[in-house]
């Protein structure tokens, strides 16, 4: 496995010049040297020639690349590296249009790809969020002042033209953000708030009617924006308010529009950029290649 910590796109192409090395690397992430069948976990199995091995429970043949991100491509293991590479680096994101020219393939392959690695990001999602806990929620689209025709129930909080997220972000540790259902109530929030976070953990919030009554479950803080309160003491949302004003950024500055259907996928690339923010670049590559294994077809991407 390649241990050198790159810094930069040269030193990741000297690392890996050619296919056979990215194999190796990517063998060794995968199965430290105990190769295990995709098709049947408990299988034996049998190395043969040209990188490939067989599952002698199901007969089946299989290499390192099936059952990933990586599996039933042409694309070569190089420049998928350099695709992640690529996406892990830049910290509001990239187009698929700058990476069709950066790793010279067109933009619907470039798409595709960048979809697939998003589809990686949104993982290991088990731990519970403790301690002082921000809850918060916002709103992604169009703003309702450009629109050429106004939409009347369009106001307030429940936007009926923007896509609701809601994030919960343990301070100095790490953020969760999933998309929900428009117009957001205590039955679609406690739920999530309840399977996410600690019932030890301070949660903090503004006035939001969704989390009345959380303090019957939790230690609840709420900084009450309404009353021109932003903060009470030690407590505010000002983190998570911060991570918001990331994803915006990069939503609206890099992809420009987003739809409901692909929406979580960009979710899950800034929230995966936020939590290793404090990991060097080729520790950060190495926990997405090690994350891989979540394969997403083209037919389930534009159904």
């Amino acid at each position: 496995m390649i241990n050198k910590e790159f810094t930069s796109i040269l030193d990741l192409l000297k690392s890996f010049p050619d296919e056979q090395t990215c194999i190796s690397h990517l063998e060794e992430l995968r199965w430290n040297g105990n190769v295990i069948s995709p098709f049947d976990s408990t299988s034996r199995v049998y190395k043969c020639k040209g990188n490939k091995y067989r599952c002698k429970n199901t007969g089946k043949y299989f290499n390192v690349r099936t059952a990933t991100l990586f599996d039933n491509t042409k694309i070569e293991l190089k420049k998928w590296f350099l695709a992640i590479y690529i996406i892990t680096s830049h910290k509001k994101g990239i187009s698929s249009l700058q990476l069709s020219r950066d790793i010279d393939v067109t933009q619907k392959t470039a798409w595709f790809m960048l979809q697939r690695i998003r589809n990686c990001f949104g993982i290991n999602d088990n731990e519970l969020l403790n301690n002082e806990v921000e809850i918060d929620e916002t709103y992604i689209g169009g703003k309702e002042s450009n629109r050429h025709r106004k939409n009347k129930k369009a106001t307030g909080t429940g936007m009926v033209d923007k896509t609701p997220v809601f994030g919960m972000l343990e301070r100095d540790k790490l953020v969760k953000a999933e998309v929900v259902e428009r117009n957001p109530n205590a039955k679609t929030l406690k739920p999530i708030i309840r399977k996410k976070i600690s019932k030890s953990a301070t949660i903090i919030t503004d006035g939001f009617g969704a989390y009345t009554n959380l303090n019957r479950e939790y230690n609840h803080i709420i900084v009450n924006h309404i009353q021109g309160e932003y903060t009470k003491g030690v407590y505010h949302t000002n983190t998570i308010e911060g991570f918001w004003s990331l994803l915006k950024r990069g939503i609206f500055g890099i992809y420009h529009f987003t739809s409901d259907k692909h929406l979580q996928k960009y979710v899950d690339e800034f929230t995966f950029r936020y939590n290793s923010i404090d990991l060097t670049t080729a520790k950060i590559f190495d926990l997405m290649l090690a994350n891989s294994e979540h394969r997403l077809t083209y037919k389930e991407l534009i159904k």
